[in-house]
Parts: structure tokens; sequence; C-alpha cells
């Protein structure tokens, strides 16, 4: 049994009935939001009840519920913070003298990408260090380049970035 299903036990929501395939795919997102809602109410006795053992459980200080981030705040974590990613990449390319940007939409394409991953705001450097990494080995070879910028596509396909690095150089 489901820690959802203890806890909706003991709140009093029950689910009766059968649903059919269409049905069950409308309400997949009510359902996880639900169970979030759910899951939020949790108390200790529900989780013995789920099995964990009552010495265990007794040990926790506090038992608390997180969200997934969304792309807003991902994309706060790249660019707000004093040291954040972002920043950390603009100087090291500062050392090449040369500038770079990223796009309004490069970081949100890299935000999606943690999303789909599902790897949150540590799958961020990640995803920018395999972006960045053919960028930064070529980028010293290139002396005529004084800018450059970051764009959804290359965040999508990668490689791009090298090959357009070579077109501006």
């Amino acid at each position: 049994m489901g820690l959802e299903k203890i806890i909706g036990r003991r709140v009093g929501k029950k689910s009766l009935g059968f649903r059919s395939g269409e049905e069950a795919e409308k309400e997949d997102s009510v359902s996880r939001k639900r169970n979030y809602e759910l899951l939020s109410e949790i108390q200790p006795e529900d989780l013995i009840k789920f099995g964990l053992i009552p010495e265990f459980v007794g040990r926790l200080p506090v038992v608390g519920m997180l969200e997934d981030l969304d792309e807003f705040a991902l994309i706060e974590i790249l660019t707000r913070p004093k040291n954040a990613i972002i920043k950390q990449y603009q100087r090291l390319f500062e050392f090449e003298n040369v500038r770079l940007k990223f796009s309004d939409e490069a970081l949100r394409a890299v935000a999606r990408q943690a999303m789909a991953r599902k790897v949150g705001a540590r799958g961020l450097r990640m995803i920018l260090e395999e972006l960045m990494l053919d960028l930064m080995f070529h980028l010293p070879s290139q002396k005529k380049l004084k800018e450059f910028e970051v764009t959804r596509e290359m965040v999508e396909k990668r490689n791009a970035s090298l090959t357009s690095l070579e077109k501006a150089g």
C-alpha cells in the first residue's frame, strides 16, 4: 500500500470506481498534485503504518515534502547567486578575452533539460559542462573571436556550439 493511500485514509479522502484509459491520462497531472497535497499532510503514524520502525521514525525531527523546481527557479539558480554557474563561465571566458553571453531562450532550454532529466539544480552544472566542454578547448585557438553568445539551438544540439565557434573564428 502506498503512503498516499495511508494518508488519504487518515484524512478521509477516498477514491472509488474504475477509470478508462483516457480519463486516467487526463487525471494524471491532477492526481500528482493531489498526491503532493496528501503527502504534505504526512504524520509520524503514517510512516509507521507504511512500514518504518517506530524507533527510526522517533529519530526524525522533521518530516517535510519538497516540490520539484520549476523552470523559473532553475533559471534563477543559473543566473542570480553571486557565484552562479553562468557567471563562472563568463569569468573563465574573460581570461581568453572573450565576452560570453547566454540568450534567454538558451537559459530556458538548459532549465527544461534539467527538468526533463529530473536532475534538478545539481544537474544544471552537468548540462552546462556538456555544452561548454568543446567550446572551452577550442576557444584559445580562435584569436579573432571577441564575443560569443550561446543560443537555444546550441543547447539543444550541443555540438552546434563547436561548429558555430569555428564559423565565427
